[in-house]
């Protein structure tokens, strides 16, 4: 089925387009945000592309900050994630945030999310169910989803995960929960309940029986 990609704001896409074609831009190293995008050198396979780079499949990054005592996750928007794409492979992320000022482009980035969100991307497109596309993030865990919502005509910036919607953690994932396995809501919060529980021990999911 048809997987469904938000619309970003045009200010942040223009944001993303105006730092590919600055070249101090391109060359500066990226910073951590939102508790997975880790420093590290200068994104060298964006640098060195050869032809045009574009930003492709604009995805909403939500950030778990919290789960109440009922299992309701509490979210908030933090920003835009574009996939650069060069030569029909992507290459490297982009990332926007919205200040007071309005949208504005944070930093480009590499490493093992960047494939890991187009292969999660191409695992939700050969399912049977429509959904649309989002990223989850939980900074005390060091993890990233791609979080698929089952209303494909809501807003991408705004909701939060429905008990019925699917989360596909990205590799590398925390121990003991299965990378690019599609996990419903409802099972996989108390998880998540759990690991943010430092008194309890965390159940495995997605581990060999």
């Amino acid at each position: 089925m048809p997987l469904h990609v938000p619309p970003a704001p045009a200010p942040a896409v223009r944001t993303v387009l105006t730092a590919l074609g600055s070249p101090t831009a391109v060359r500066e190293a990226p910073s951590p945000t939102l508790g997975f995008a880790r420093a590290g050198g200068p994104p060298s396979s964006l640098r060195n592309a050869q032809g045009p780079a574009t930003p492709d499949l604009p995805l909403p990054v939500h950030v778990l900050d919290r789960i109440t005592p009922a299992g309701a996750s509490a979210t908030r928007l933090a920003g835009w994630r574009f996939l650069i794409r060069c030569g029909g492979s992507a290459v490297a992320a982009a990332e926007t945030r919205l200040t007071p000022d309005g949208w504005a482009f944070s930093h480009f980035f590499e490493g093992p999310y960047v494939t890991a969100t187009e292969h999660a991307l191409r695992q939700a497109e050969a399912m049977t169910q429509s959904y649309q596309a989002r990223l989850l993030s939980v900074p005390e865990l060091y993890m990233l989803t791609l979080w698929l919502h089952g209303d494909c005509t809501a807003d991408g910036a705004e909701g939060h995960p429905a008990a019925t919607d699917l989360l596909v953690p990205l590799a590398p994932a925390p121990p003991g929960i299965a990378a690019h396995r599609p996990h419903r809501v409802a099972e996989l919060l108390p998880v998540l309940t759990n690991r943010l529980t430092p008194a309890s021990t965390p159940p495995l999911l997605g581990s060999p029986a």
